[in-house]
Formats: C-alpha cells, sequence, structure tokens
C-alpha cells in the first residue's frame, strides 16, 4: 500500500508538470522515502504570478530557502501568498515573485507549471529561464533536517524526469541578479543561507549535492 501511495503521488506531480502535449512518464521511488505527494496549488492562469505565460524546457533546479522564521510560514502558507499574488515583484518583468514548489517537513505544494519559467532567481536571467525553483520553509517548529532530505529527495525526483544533472543542481546564489527595469547589479544572494554561506564549495552544500547524489541513483 505504502508503493502504491506513493507512486500515485508522484504520478499526479508528473502529470502536472510535463506538457501537455505528451504523456509523462511513471517514476517510481522506495517506499522507505515517505510520502512525497505534491498538494495541486497551482495560480490559475492569467492570474498573478502567471498573468503572462512563458514556456520552458527545464535544464536546471535553483534551491532556495524562505528566510521566513514566522511559526505560520509553512509551504502552505507560502503557496497561499503566491495564490493571492502578495509577493510582488516591483523591479522584474513580471511584477510578482512566483516559483514551482514549496517545501516543509510534511507537504509539498506545487505553485506553477514545471514547463513555465517562474520570477525566483535572477530577474531576466538563465536561472528564470530555464531553472525550477524549489524554496524549503524555514518556519519555527519546521524541521530543517527532514525538510532538507525531502527536498533532496524530491529533487532526484525532477532529475530523472527531466534528465537533469547533478552538475545543474543549483543554489540561489549561483545566479548573478540584475534588475530588470533600471539593471542595477545585485550580485549573488547567499541563498539558501545555511548551506552556502562560503559559496558553492561550502561543505553543507556540498553535502547536500551529495545527498541528492545518492536519492538519484536508487530511481
Amino acid at each position: 500500500m505504502k508503493n502504491l501511495l506513493l507512486l500515485l503521488g508522484i504520478a499526479a506531480l508528473l502529470a502536472s508538470c510535463g506538457s501537455t502535449s505528451s504523456p509523462s512518464p511513471t517514476l517510481t521511488a522506495p517506499s522507505s522515502w515517505g510520502n512525497l505527494s505534491v498538494t495541486n496549488s497551482i495560480v490559475p492562469k492569467g492570474k498573478h504570478g502567471r498573468w503572462k505565460t512563458r514556456s520552458m524546457s527545464p535544464r536546471y533546479i535553483t534551491i532556495h530557502a524562505t528566510e521566513n522564521f514566522a511559526s505560520a510560514a509553512n509551504a502552505r502558507a507560502h503557496a497561499n501568498m503566491l495564490l493571492g499574488g502578495s509577493l510582488k515583484g516591483p523591479h522584474n518583468s513580471l511584477g510578482y515573485i512566483i516559483w514551482h514548489f514549496t517545501v516543509d517537513d510534511h507537504s509539498i505544494h506545487q505553485s506553477m507549471p514545471c514547463n513555465e519559467q517562474g520570477q525566483h532567481a535572477d530577474y531576466d536571467g538563465e536561472g528564470n529561464r530555464s531553472s525550477i525553483g524549489i524554496e524549503m520553509c524555514e518556519n519555527a517548529g519546521n524541521s530543517r533536517e527532514v525538510t532538507l532530505d525531502r527536498t533532496a529527495k524530491f529533487t532526484a525526483l525532477l532529475m530523472k524526469q527531466y534528465g537533469i544533472p547533478i552538475s545543474r543542481i543549483v543554489p540561489h546564489q549561483h545566479w548573478r541578479m540584475i534588475r530588470h527595469d533600471d539593471k542595477r547589479d545585485l550580485g549573488h544572494k547567499t541563498c539558501p543561507h545555511f548551506l552556502v554561506k562560503g559559496g558553492e564549495s561550502d561543505p553543507n552544500w556540498q553535502a547536500f549535492l551529495a545527498r541528492v547524489s545518492r536519492y538519484r541513483a536508487q530511481l
């Protein structure tokens, strides 16, 4: 039963991620991975962060951390912010902030299809044009370790689905941020802050990549 429930959850994810013009393959994961089912919190097309859509073939996965430590700031709360259009992007070309998935220690919410560009990484740069954005929650009471582990597993599934190599699993810090409206260069954000204080060579980031690689090898 555990295998069946996990398979159903992953199949639902892949159906929502894939292009509507072709079916997505079904992936299975070890039952020991636990429940990685995805809640559909997709912003309606034509609204807020999807008021205009831009197609994308994902080539990277960008990992973020919310830096929102309020006790209520879980994955559902962030998904609801995107659904309500409360996260504005005054300096980007869309006017809103939006990303693909939010992960906490017990849930995953999807806010937009994987074949659409978000606004989560670097304004007009390659990070937004070609990467799936995943935000890890940091709310009080949320387990960082469990969230990291679930994010690593989920990243491995997306890698398998889209043929993305480990070399293209990157932190937000990877992308240089140059604003759309005034071209101000903001440099590289230290995000996710607890993994990349020493840059992409930080042992914490390298340990996360090693964990992702281990899970990817199990698929």
